[in-house]
């Protein structure tokens, strides 16, 4: 991968964050599940996130920022599904956006804990936001997002990856332009 197909990829990483997620995708089930993480610039930069981040961890982390992350997923979407409130369900999200743009940027390597802690506690957002939005079957809907939302980590993780070894300064500036979407979703 060369640096020519990074720049719209990066590029969206500089939007304004007014697309928040939403609902509206005038689909039901499995397919407003696998669209719902692509409908919000909020939600697209946090699983790209997760997966650039977790692609710079030691190899016992590389699987388990995700996993964690998928786990509270389900989890802030079952709470939701259930009536459960989360408090300021947006600024957690935007926060999270900033946050792992920070970590991303900063090449920070948390100890264990606090990584899949830190993980666990961006997705409860999330998956919070998605429970509020579930549309048709809970089951298919959630089914899809967590795909989706698979999806984008291991895109963030292969970009991570390709550019690492290549122009290791890209994924940290790539990580400074998801924490200032981040910042903008904050304001």
């Amino acid at each position: 991968m060369n640096t020519r197909h990074l720049l719209p990829l990066l590029a969206l990483t500089l939007l304004p964050g007014a697309a928040f997620a939403h609902p509206g995708h005038g689909e039901n089930g499995l397919i407003a599940g696998l669209l719902h993480p692509f409908g919000g610039l909020d939600h697209l930069l946090a699983m790209l996130a997760i997966g650039i981040w977790a692609a710079l961890q030691p190899r016992a982390l590389k699987l388990a920022v995700p996993a964690a992350f998928l786990a509270a997923l389900l989890g802030g979407f079952a709470l939701a599904v259930a009536g459960v409130g989360l408090p300021l369900v947006e600024t957690g999200i935007a926060l999270s956006v900033l946050l792992s743009g920070l970590l991303i940027a900063g090449a920070a390597r948390l100890p264990a804990p606090l990584a899949l802690t830190l993980s666990a506690a961006f997705a409860l957002f999330h998956g919070h936001a998605h429970g509020l939005e579930a549309s048709g079957s809970l089951a298919a809907f959630a089914v899809g997002f967590l795909a989706s939302s698979l999806s984008l980590h291991l895109g963030g993780g292969l970009l991570a990856t390709a550019v690492q070894q290549r122009l290791p300064l890209l994924a940290r500036g790539a990580g400074a332009a998801i924490a200032a979407s981040g910042a903008l979703m904050m304001i």
